[in-house]
């Protein structure tokens, strides 16, 4: 079993490193007791399989002292246990900044005269655990997207760094936009096989319907720049360090053409090397 410990600085991207690495498949938990972590991680390890990647936060919150805390961390590294610590910092002025930014308090503010003491203050209670650490990132300088990659190239497992995955919805307008979606491309400007009484009650996956979208030079056109579009896009955003592209193909009630036009892009852009899932989110809905 995998257990990641992410400490660090207040402000210095526990969070975001958190949520990434859930997008990973690690199970995340924020500000557990150091008494409850052995316990944790035994039941973890009882989870047949269920729990093989936990990422535990644990920071100033937690404790006046760490004692306890590196105790445990001793003892998990003693165990059979493939357990690693994370340590996110940055530069003092970078985490006043980003205080200042978002108008949250630091833990430690009502304990100190300023935000700068209390940062300071932080640093000096948190050097035993980061003198602990496995990986330590300094984030000052650190966009999102290389955080990311860089959490990835660590951490991600099967997930390479910079991986993109593409996820492919059809869906019918009628029933309303695919909130998560990040392109969204309508089709109801190509023949609707809904007025022929033989494909009415098909779907875009059958033969008969695919060729009936298909035969129609519009679609074919389409296609081909949308080809175009995806070769252009999906390099740059993977370059961006977007893990995850939600596409969204609609037509009117998301039985036929979008169905068909999102399973053929399903299998052009897995050509091109990338992962594809493929979700028809209202083929059966009336």
């Amino acid at each position: 079993m995998e257990i990641l410990i992410i400490s660090g600085l207040s402000g210095g991207g526990k969070s975001k490193a958190a949520s990434f690495l859930e997008d990973v498949g690690f199970y995340i938990v924020d500000n557990m007791p150091a008494g409850m972590i052995l316990k944790f991680a035994e039941f973890c390890a009882a989870g047949n399989g269920r729990y093989n990647r936990v990422a535990l936060v644990y920071d100033v919150r937690t404790a006046d002292t760490f004692d306890e805390f590196l105790g445990v961390l001793a003892t998990l590294r003693e165990r059979e246990y493939d357990c690693k610590l994370l340590f996110l910092e940055a530069d003092v002025s970078a985490i006043i900044k980003r205080y200042k930014e978002t108008r949250r308090r630091h833990p430690l503010q009502d304990q100190s005269d300023s935000l700068e003491e209390a940062v300071n203050r932080e640093i000096a209670m948190m050097a035993p655990v980061r003198s602990q650490a496995d990986v330590v990132i300094n984030s000052t300088t650190y966009s999102t997207a290389r955080l990311r990659g860089e959490l990835l190239g660590l951490f991600g497992g099967s997930h390479r760094a910079g991986e993109l995955m593409v996820s492919l919805v059809s869906f019918g307008f009628k029933h309303g936009l695919p909130l998560e979606a990040d392109l969204v491309f309508d089709v109801r400007f190509m023949p609707n096989p809904f007025y022929i009484d033989s494909m009415r009650h098909k779907t875009g996956l059958d033969r008969e319907v695919r060729d009936y979208v298909f035969s129609f030079q519009e679609t074919e056109q389409f296609l081909e720049k949308l080809r175009d579009l995806l070769r252009f896009v999906l390099p740059l955003y993977q370059e961006e360090g977007k893990t995850v592209l939600v596409m969204a193909i609609g037509c009117t009630g998301g039985h036929h053409r979008s169905v068909a036009v999102t399973h053929a892009l399903a299998g052009f852009i897995a050509s091109l090397g990338y992962q594809v899932t493929e979700n028809h989110r209202d083929m059966t809905r009336n």
